[in-house]
């Protein structure tokens, strides 16, 4: 049996299809999901794609984590279902208290849309286990409010119990490392148990050799979490 993947489409949401299309590519079947449908309908995972939920217009995913598809997406994600969230998508996983801290608008308050490189950090989660830790890849960056930030205990946690999944690393040496000013490098982390995962950059946009980066290092994401659904 083919594994069910859903993707949440939020009003404003702008990578719903690109992640179908990379859910696709990797063997899955993408299911979409209408964020006003409580209904997640025997999805195996959910991916919470980038955009601009909302229009951001009260905070990036501060509206969406009360969308009716949220609960049901927080009462699954508790019992172990692998949650993906993608940019804005992190930012709602954030809001809904499903990952830990908050996004701040970049240090810099300019929007930024380059090409990121990123070291995995956790290779263990449900949606890196393709990746080897220590691995350098590149995927597109895209936002505004990108800054993750969280108390010190939070921060120590994360990196005291290998929590935090990717940092953002310099692609060339006259560029920042860091794009947007998160703590510590912080492109993505994880929850305590490895099933949700958020990070900033996008990995959907690198999954074919002739668009986004032209190379296919985001597509680990969906071929890992597609693995776990097979094994379990």
């Amino acid at each position: 049996m083919t594994s069910r993947i859903g993707v949440v489409t939020f009003p404003g949401s702008l990578d719903d299809r690109d992640a179908q299309r990379a859910i696709r590519l990797a063997g899955a079947e993408p299911v979409a999901l209408w964020h006003r449908d409580k209904d997640l309908h025997q999805v195996d995972a959910v991916v919470l794609p980038g955009g601009f939920s909302y229009g951001d217009y009260l905070r990036a995913g501060a509206i969406s984590r009360f969308s009716p598809v949220m609960a049901s997406i927080i009462e699954q994600a508790k019992l172990g279902m692998p949650v993906l969230g993608i940019c804005n998508g992190f930012q709602v996983l954030t809001e809904s208290h499903l990952l830990p801290g908050a996004m701040l608008r970049n240090n810099h308050l300019h929007f930024i849309c380059r090409d990121q490189k990123l070291r995995v950090e956790n290779a263990g989660t449900a949606w890196t286990t393709d990746y080897q830790a220590g691995q350098e890849i590149s995927v597109p960056l895209k936002n505004m409010d990108g800054r993750y930030t969280a108390d010190a205990r939070t921060i120590d946690e994360l990196e005291s119990e290998g929590r935090v999944v990717f940092r953002y690393l310099a692609g060339h040496p006259d560029e920042v490392a860091n794009p947007n000013g998160s703590i510590n490098d912080i492109a993505g982390i994880t929850n305590a148990a490895g099933n949700v995962v958020g990070l900033m950059p996008h990995p959907e946009h690198a999954v074919e050799p002739l668009i986004g980066t032209g190379k296919t290092d985001g597509l680990g994401f969906f071929t890992s979490v597609l693995k776990q659904l097979v094994s379990s």
